[in-house]
């Protein structure tokens, strides 16, 4: 059978890339050759390593509490399963900009913090600016909320795996922390990481936002040039360009760990549903 609207979309869709290409390649205000000049120049390589240690730093803390927040919010403690849910709507539902704000001026609410007991005398007094630096806030700002996300992505996953199994183990004698640990979460990984990987490659982007703190990052080091070079928009393409990169190569391994989690789950079967497709 003919496709004639196939023909007229990839046509249409050639012309865009062609009119892109040509765009791109003969306007002079990209400036690529300065985007050249400091692509590579230190301070945005750091700026580059800063974004990237931050980024997995941050989903380290995300996964951790995200685990503990998503069984939490499974327990048959409803202490506990309601104290998850509330922690979980906080973060979910206030801006991540908020959020780094709120951290990074928490001395004006609380201008020290200490350790001793409730209601009672402190053993130990910080300052809060002290305690809190600029690195602090933007871990505690970007992994709090991310922990928020990945505790419904984790639960998910749990709720995906059969009760059946949790039954079995349970039969068997295995405890609730052993059969979450050798049984369930192993399973669960096939629904958890897709969206884990989705998370990790938009915390790459989300990162960009703590250059309000302050904290040095690679858009922190773009602006920093554009404000003495007046090049905003190249500057800001190299900054794209950058983190286009770095999303490229997460991407990638998302794949390989996708790949290695989903054997022997239908993986073939959805290759031969994709073929069908095309095929028509």
């Amino acid at each position: 059978m003919r496709h004639p609207g196939r023909w007229v979309t990839a046509a249409i869709v050639c012309y865009l890339a062609i009119f892109g290409v040509y765009v791109v390649s003969t306007n002079p205000r990209f400036e690529w050759a300065a985007q050249w000049h400091y692509a590579f120049s230190s301070s945005i390589l750091d700026g580059v390593r800063s974004t990237l240690i931050m980024t997995f730093a941050a989903m380290a803390i995300g996964i951790i509490g995200g685990v503990i927040l998503a069984i939490m919010r499974l327990s048959p403690n409803p202490i506990l399963s309601r104290g998850a849910w509330f922690f979980i709507w906080v973060f979910r539902a206030t801006p991540v900009l908020v959020q780094l704000l709120v951290w990074s001026y928490l001395g004006s609410l609380f201008p020290s913090l200490g350790v001793g007991i409730p209601f009672g005398p402190s053993f130990h007094r910080w300052e809060t600016n002290q305690l809190i630096s600029a690195l602090m806030a933007a871990l505690l700002g970007l992994g709090l909320n991310e922990a928020a996300y990945m505790a419904e992505i984790v639960r998910a996953g749990i709720v995906s795996v059969d009760a059946g199994q949790v039954e079995a183990s349970s039969a068997l004698g295995f405890s609730r922390l052993r059969t979450m640990r050798m049984i369930v979460l192993p399973q669960a990984m096939r629904v958890i990481i897709p969206p884990t990987g989705n998370e990790t490659i938009s915390m790459l982007k989300t990162t960009s936002l703590i250059s309000v703190v302050p904290y040095y990052e690679l858009l922190y080091a773009t602006r920093a040039i554009y404000a003495n070079t007046y090049q905003v928009i190249p500057m800001l393409i190299m900054a794209s360009l950058w983190y286009a990169a770095m999303s490229s190569v997460l991407m990638v391994g998302q794949f390989y760990i996708e790949r290695h989690y989903s054997r022997g789950f239908a993986h073939a079967g959805g290759n031969a549903v994709r073929r069908r497709w095309r095929s028509r």
